[in-house]
């Protein structure tokens, strides 16, 4: 079966966007980037809501082909476009770029991928990453969090009928105070 993270950045205050989609305060530095470019080269499958992918459509396409486009951009932007992905969203009409489009129930398909292929997927999307942590379908919880309040926005985690137990696999710290916590749902 294959494993399920929600991997995002978040602010201290617990939001993955501030007030209108603001995600200035989650550039990454050096270090960072390079973190999560590995992370996307392991992923066998992203799942993506519509929102975000909206986002990552919109640059990572062509970022390697923009000027001053920098060696970490250029090999980020190309395993981005090899990673399969799957995006759900039921106003979305066409996608790109290794992905496929799923209008049906998300939770139904993202139980269906969980048990069917090998290789970690990553999912990302408040609204998608809280249906699928409402079903008890998340594995892992990597938290990027930066030293920022922005206040409110897009909350990281979604009210839940029952606790979920978690276990530290993994801290690391980041240059300009970033933190990352890595987390196991204990079933």
């Amino acid at each position: 079966m294959r494993e399920l993270t929600f991997a995002m950045n978040m602010s201290l205050d617990g939001y993955i966007a501030a007030p209108g989609d603001e995600l200035g305060w989650s550039v990454p530095g050096d270090e960072l980037f390079q973190w999560w470019s590995d992370r996307v080269g392991a992923t066998a499958l992203a799942l993506y809501g519509r929102k975000l992918w909206e986002t990552m459509s919109s640059h990572w396409p062509t970022a390697d082909e923009q000027p001053g486009a920098t060696p970490a951009a250029i090999e980020y932007a190309g395993r981005w476009r090899d990673m399969p992905k799957v995006v759900f969203s039921s106003t979305t009409s066409t996608v790109d770029w290794n992905t496929r489009l799923v209008t049906g129930d998300a939770v139904t398909e993202i139980t269906r991928l969980k048990a069917d292929g090998d290789g970690p997927m990553d999912i990302g999307g408040a609204t998608l990453a809280a249906a699928a942590m409402r079903a008890g379908l998340i594995d892992q919880y990597a938290i990027v969090t930066h030293p920022v309040l922005v206040g409110g926005g897009t909350p990281f985690f979604t009210a839940l009928d029952t606790w979920v137990n978690l276990s530290l696999v993994e801290t690391r710290t980041f240059p300009g105070g970033v933190v990352l916590t890595r987390y196991e749902t204990r079933r």
